[in-house]
């Protein structure tokens, strides 16, 4: 089923995945994914390859290449399950490839299986993910600024990310904060991120553990007044992060955002009310005639 899910994902997804090819980042991947393959179906290079193949065709996989790429395919799978946007999909494929590449180059010879790996070093060195940068209403926060900013209003609900950029289920996660910021910000409810792998005594303050192995990124709290209301993943007495999946739903549900958004749109609602009415009675004491939009109609208009 999640192989289904993740083909039609891939699928339906198609022009925007043709784009993304563009870059280089995405383009050398794909590379890098198919660099086997290529090598063992490329005429004039896999005449050169060893094979355990009985009919001694150096140019077909061979029954434990035919193994170990069906066993990548059932960890991709796996991994997948878990999986919530199109880019984590393609990273996970991207990932674990180069992972069997490896053990597939290092089997035929050792030099080509030091000389990919080298290069997949070099890869991971040179080119990060791209970066979002659509839209969005986040303020990014420091290690000097983030106390004063969630602490300068009670009234106003804070979303908090802490991320690392190096993390690539942070950089996942990126579009989806930024779609639930241009839908539910505003005077009361509002979206921020720290980079904990920058500000790292912000992460010893929060008690957010920026180690890859804790599984603790991307971290999202709520907060009220700069104190800690809830936060996911939860966190047991070991240190770890209890398995959670960051889709829109879920922070939508777990967090009240519908709740807490209708709230500040009432309490807006009646603060405008309350602001319009000072006026009303301050221009009323002062003797300056009230405008016309904001006053009753006169009598004479109501009785033509």
């Amino acid at each position: 089923m999640s192989l289904i899910r993740g083909l039609f994902a891939i699928f339906y997804h198609l022009p925007r995945i043709y784009k993304w090819f563009f870059k280089p980042y995405y383009f050398l991947s794909l590379l890098l994914t198919l660099a086997f393959p290529l090598v063992r179906c490329c005429t004039g290079l896999c005449e050169h390859l060893p094979s355990q193949r009985e009919d001694g065709n150096s140019c077909a996989f061979d029954w434990r290449e035919i193994e170990i790429l069906m066993f990548l395919s059932a960890i991709v799978m796996m991994k997948n399950r878990r999986a919530i946007t199109l880019e984590q999909h393609i990273g996970n494929i991207f990932l674990f490839s180069k992972v069997a590449n490896v053990v597939l180059f290092f089997r035929v010879d050792l030099r080509l299986g030091l000389l990919y790996l080298m290069l997949c070093v070099v890869f991971m060195i040179a080119c990060k993910p791209p970066i979002y940068m659509g839209p969005e209403y986040i303020k990014y926060f420091s290690e000097t600024t983030i106390d004063e900013e969630l602490q300068r209003d009670g009234r106003v609900t804070w979303i908090v990310e802490f991320y690392a950029n190096w993390s690539p289920e942070c950089q996942s996660f990126s579009p989806i904060f930024a779609e639930l910021s241009l839908r539910y910000n505003c005077a009361g409810l509002q979206f921020g991120k720290v980079d904990i792998g920058q500000y790292g005594a912000v992460a010893e303050r929060y008690k957010v553990n920026p180690s890859p192995l804790s599984k603790q990124l991307p971290s999202l709290l709520l907060l009220q007044g700069g104190r800690e209301v809830m936060r996911r993943p939860l966190v047991d007495k070991k240190g770890w992060a209890i398995a959670w999946s960051f889709t829109e739903e879920n922070i939508i549900r777990e967090f009240n955002l519908n709740e807490i958004f209708q709230k500040c749109k009432k309490h807006s609602k009646e603060a405008k009310t309350e602001e319009l009415k000072t006026l009303l009675q301050e221009s009323t004491d002062g003797g300056e005639p009230v405008p016309q939009d904001v006053t009753e109609e006169p009598e004479s208009k109501k009785d033509k």
